[in-house]
């Protein structure tokens, strides 16, 4: 089923969103791969504030190519989550709803999804360049010196997702390969 999104994500929306929905987000977007969630992690062992607003928020865990003239941003495809899984429980924990990324989770992300009522998206690898024609805005906005891996808030307009798992832990990854299974017996 196709949904549309708007930021920030509530436990309200994530409620209504089952794992293989078609997602369209707008509205605004965390960016951080896995410098930029270690760093993070630092933060919050030293009891720090983390430096982006963490609640109701989405993060896609992508580094940006440079961006040609006139755009935004460059090519702007997934990156494999499961490099982010030791610092997202903390995350969710924290208020986080939603993550973009591709490939699958580990239990403890899984876990931490159903806890804090929260999502997991997936965006189509090796479409960055297509995907990039949805941002309308991207700035750094900590962690410059990490280059493609800083933190940014990008702004979406209908940026397609499909949800991997949704907050009862439905997993698409999991009933897609026993559909599939079935129907080739």
């Amino acid at each position: 089923m196709d949904k549309y999104i708007t930021t920030p994500i509530t436990s309200e929306i994530t409620k209504d969103l089952r794992a293989g929905d078609y997602v369209y987000i707008s509205g605004k977007i965390y960016v951080a791969r896995d410098a930029a969630h270690k760093r993070m992690a630092e933060c919050l062992q030293k009891g720090l504030p983390l430096p982006i607003e963490i609640k109701n928020s989405i993060i896609y865990y992508m580094g940006p190519s440079p961006a040609r003239e006139g755009r935004p941003i460059g090519s702007a495809g997934p990156t494999t989550a499961t490099r982010m899984d030791k610092y997202t429980p903390a995350l969710l924990d924290l208020g986080e709803k939603a993550m973009i990324g591709k490939g699958r989770r580990s239990r403890e992300v899984t876990d931490a999804i159903i806890r804090n009522n929260a999502v997991y998206f997936a965006a189509v690898g090796g479409a960055g360049a297509l995907l990039s024609k949805c941002i309308i805005k991207s700035e750094i906005i900590c962690y410059e010196d990490l280059g493609a891996e800083a933190i940014r808030l990008i702004e979406v307009k209908n940026f397609p997702v499909i949800v991997v798992i949704d907050c009862e832990g439905n997993n698409l990854y999991e009933t897609a390969i026993q559909r599939f299974s079935s129907e080739k017996s």
